[in-house]
């Protein structure tokens, strides 16, 4: 008896649920039906819908670096419903913002863009040289504003982490029982790590690594440099040979430290960068090295909104496989 040719499913306007949005869901064996469908819409939502790839667009530059830092270069972007709009025009999967942003617009913009509530932040008045952020949201206000999913940032490398670690499993256990999703912003930073160290590859990959031990969905990460901080990691880098001479290398390792790629990693996009093709360049080894995508925020909205639209579309393309 002839078997019947399988079936693959690709994603559609209509149909959404790719067998790679399936793929990815199964990854997250433990999770309830809840939890489970906020992933899926992150995954299914704008013009990446389906492709397994993201893009995010994450305002909470303007608590941890200031006003004027973030938005005088771009007037426009002092109003919070502008970074809706942006997010909605371009096609982002989500927008990411503290509980201020986030309020601020979302009845006028109710179920048309997912949203990801920061639990907390950190600003630079006291920028302490082991940074705890404080609590700024809770999870009762992710459910109130329909956000599908919390987000908190961890410290690794900070005198306080373990303070950090104890409170995201407190949220993600809050979070994962209303079948909300949790995404980690895992940023090494404090006075064990140098500032070349905070993007070393063998801590990048190390902080990935944490947030997904803690029970992150998501993990955001910045870009990691070919630096390795740590003597006994350079060590197991140079014995095991781990391939990390360009950005696609490191970025695949960064993956393959989150449970060998069953967790989705998404990188950071870093300080505006006036030259766009720079950023593309980032999003085609993010891409080449089986990276998840990018939450890419000044880089963004420091942008007119026309030129930030065609900026993001351009990156999501390059993602989707539309731009070389």
């Amino acid at each position: 008896m002839a078997t019947a040719t399988p079936v693959v499913k690709s994603p559609t306007a209509s149909n959404p649920y790719s067998d790679r949005v399936r793929e990815i869901l199964s990854w997250y064996e433990s999770d309830n039906p809840g939890t489970k469908a906020n992933i899926a819409r992150l995954l299914t939502h704008g013009r990446l819908a389906g492709t397994g790839k993201l893009v995010i667009l994450p305002v909470d530059q303007g608590f941890e670096h200031g006003p004027a830092r973030s938005f005088a270069s771009n007037p426009p972007a002092y109003d919070p419903n502008y970074h809706y709009k942006l997010a909605i025009d371009a096609g982002c999967n989500a927008y990411a913002a503290p509980l201020g942003f986030i309020e601020a617009a979302s009845a006028r913009h109710a179920g048309e863009i997912p949203l990801i509530l920061k639990l907390n932040d950190h600003d630079v008045l006291h920028d302490e040289k082991d940074p705890f952020s404080a609590q700024t949201a809770s999870v009762r206000d992710a459910l109130r504003l329909g956000c599908v999913a919390i987000g908190y940032t961890i410290y690794p490398g900070s005198a306080r982490v373990q303070e950090m670690y104890a409170e995201l499993r407190k949220f993600a256990d809050e979070a994962r029982s209303y079948g909300l999703a949790v995404v980690v912003w895992s940023y090494p930073r404090g006075s064990s790590i140098s500032k070349e160290g905070e993007t070393a590859i063998d801590v990048v990959a190390y902080a990935a690594h944490i947030a997904a031990q803690l029970g992150a969905h998501v993990i955001k990460v910045k870009l990691p440099t070919e630096h390795i901080e740590q003597a006994e990691a350079a060590k197991a880098y140079a014995k095991a040979k781990v391939p990390i001479a360009t950005l696609a290398e490191r970025v695949r390792h960064v993956v393959q430290s989150s449970f060998d790629g069953r967790r989705i990693v998404i990188f950071s996009g870093g300080a505006k960068k006036d030259d766009d093709q720079a950023v593309f360049d980032e999003a085609r080894a993010i891409r080449d090295g089986g990276g998840f995508g990018s939450i890419i925020g000044r880089n963004s909205f420091q942008r007119p909104h026309e030129h930030a639209v065609k900026f993001l579309q351009t990156i999501m393309g390059i993602y989707g496989g539309e731009v070389e």
